[in-house]
């Protein structure tokens, strides 16, 4: 089956897709007229020009529920297109999951990228906050527009360094200039410590970076505070040491841990708070299914629950 590429545009109503898409389709290096679908999950107030040249090899379909978003029926968009190409103007109100689950099989997702008005995001983040994490948690790169020169850009950065530290930040200004986000993000614990002792606030942080880069705490002693977890088909020796992890919302809450190994595990069981302090070995487990951080526990004590039981980004 022929790969067609997919270019996925994100972010809510009025927030500068239709625009950036337009002048896309403008530049030659992008539309060199192979023949493209442009698939519009939304209608705001721009619009494209149809009998323009650059639309000449484009073909406009809209869809106007999460229904038409199925397999069967992008297939056949993309053939009636002929196209080779595919360009998304994803509705904000509709989850990211859902294109993913349904998008067909030969849609490869070349680049995702998100627009947000720099004036609303943050009440857009306090009113829809799942639908926020869920635009950020995957885009290369998120682009805030309409912003003043004088702006503080430091809480926009926050809300996306608290979904990705990888994730791209671009800044565009009512004045027509541009520049990409140059905030450093220093880690809230001291990687060259001879114990990297890890706050209760900052365990998610500390999760996620261990996922972005695992590689970089292998051979690293840390000491963190921990929720007990022990299955029947453990090992003596092992326990997951972890905290349930709130991503975005009280509904998308998941416990996340690591494999614990300790000559001290029959003082403990499910449920009990400790402090683990271990050395970090980046190897295959079977728990994880591949290779993850496992802690050689060097000392196991009982302790209080924390204030704040569950952890998150901000």
């Amino acid at each position: 089956m022929e790969e067609v590429q997919v270019y996925l545009f994100t972010g809510f109503l009025e927030a500068g897709k239709t625009k950036f898409i337009r002048e896309t389709l403008q530049d030659k290096r992008f539309n060199d007229k192979e023949p493209t679908l442009l698939l519009l999950c939304e209608e705001g107030e721009e619009e494209y020009e149809p009998n323009a040249p650059y639309m000449k090899n484009v073909t406009v379909r809209t869809l106007h529920e999460m229904s038409e978003f199925n397999e069967e029926n992008l297939m056949r968009l993309t053939a009636e297109a002929k196209a080779t190409k595919v360009v998304v103007e994803y509705n904000g109100m509709w989850l990211l999951n859902d294109f993913y689950q349904f998008m067909p099989e030969s849609w490869v997702v070349y680049q995702e990228m998100m627009f947000a008005d720099a004036n609303t995001f943050e009440s857009y983040n306090a009113n829809m906050r799942n639908l926020v994490y869920d635009k950020l948690s995957s885009c290369e790169l998120v682009i805030f527009n309409r912003c003043k020169k004088d702006m503080d850009k430091m809480p926009l950065h926050k809300l996306v360094r608290a979904v990705s530290r990888q994730t791209d930040i671009a800044y565009e200004y009512t004045d027509g200039s541009a520049e990409y986000d140059d905030i450093v993000d220093p880690l809230p614990f001291d990687l060259n410590a001879d114990v990297v002792e890890i706050a209760d606030r900052d365990y998610a942080l500390w999760y996620r970076d261990t996922t972005d880069d695992m590689s970089k705490y292998d051979g690293k002693t840390v000491s963190f505070t921990a929720l007990v977890a022990i299955g029947k088909e453990f090992p003596a020796d092992t326990f997951i040491g972890g905290r349930k992890l709130m991503t975005c919302c009280a509904n998308d809450v998941m416990f996340a841990g690591y494999v614990c190994k300790s000559p001290d595990r029959s003082e403990i069981k499910n449920g009990d708070w400790v402090k683990v302090t271990g050395k970090i070995e980046i190897r295959f487990n079977a728990l994880y299914g591949r290779k993850g951080p496992v802690i050689h526990v060097t000392d196991l004590k009982k302790v209080p629950a924390p204030e704040e039981p569950v952890a998150t980004f901000y």
